[in-house]
């Protein structure tokens, strides 16, 4: 019987909140998906540079909150609930104003 090690995600460290991590990115784009196939995204400007859909703006937000917690994880050894937070604020700027 091959051991977890032997394969070649081993090395990986599934905990439960690297699980859940991933399952709300995965429902995050198929709910995107099936609204956006139900009502098709419209361009629109905000105080991003460019006009952007539902979809760009998840994006962005989604990358930016990434960025929060590096940034974050580097300059601070407080508890990363707080990056979090900030970023959830991020995402919902960016999704309301962006």
């Amino acid at each position: 019987m091959p051991q977890a090690s032997d394969s070649a995600l081993g090395w990986m460290v599934w905990t439960a909140p690297t699980a859940i991590f991933f399952i709300v990115i995965a429902l995050l784009i198929a709910g995107f998906t099936v609204w956006g196939i139900v009502s098709p995204p419209v361009e629109r400007r905000g105080f991003l540079p460019m006009p952007t859909t539902r979809g760009d703006r998840l994006f962005i937000g989604l990358l930016g909150s990434a960025f929060i917690h590096l940034i974050w994880i580097a300059l601070t050894v407080a508890s990363p609930w707080i990056a979090t937070g900030i970023s959830l604020l991020y995402m919902l700027a960016i999704g309301r104003w962006g």
